[in-house]
């Protein structure tokens, strides 16, 4: 079986990093692109075309819920898992009808990644 292909997508190259790092340890999963904007994600979703994308929504230039909005436009079956630290916040519910199938929260344990990446 080949491995999930990952988009990470965060304004803070550090978490990008430690995002990437975490799903390199699993045999089921890799990063296959990272961004730091709304407009990077949707340059490397077109070139990479990723089973998954980890979004944050707060990013530079357009927001994380924009950038589902436009990727999903030009291509409905992108999935989406959102990575915030903002529990029950509007961003998430729009985030939700833009079309991400979930959200967790940064800080989450690995395993919870990962099985989150898996149901997705």
């Amino acid at each position: 079986m080949r491995p999930i292909r990952i988009l990470i997508v965060d304004d803070h190259p550090i978490m990008r990093i430690g995002v990437a790092a975490l799903i390199g340890s699993s045999r089921e999963m890799i990063a296959v692109a990272q961004a730091g904007t709304g407009e990077e994600a949707i340059e490397q979703h077109e070139l990479h075309k990723p089973d998954i994308t980890l979004m944050d929504l707060r990013l530079p230039g357009i927001s994380g819920v924009e950038t589902i909005r436009r990727i999903r436009s030009r291509n409905p079956q992108a999935r989406f898992i959102v990575l915030t630290t903002y529990e029950g916040d509007e961003d998430i519910h729009q985030a939700m009808e833009a079309g991400a199938s979930g959200y967790l929260v940064k800080g989450l344990p690995q395993e919870m990644l990962v099985n989150a990446v898996k149901r997705v």
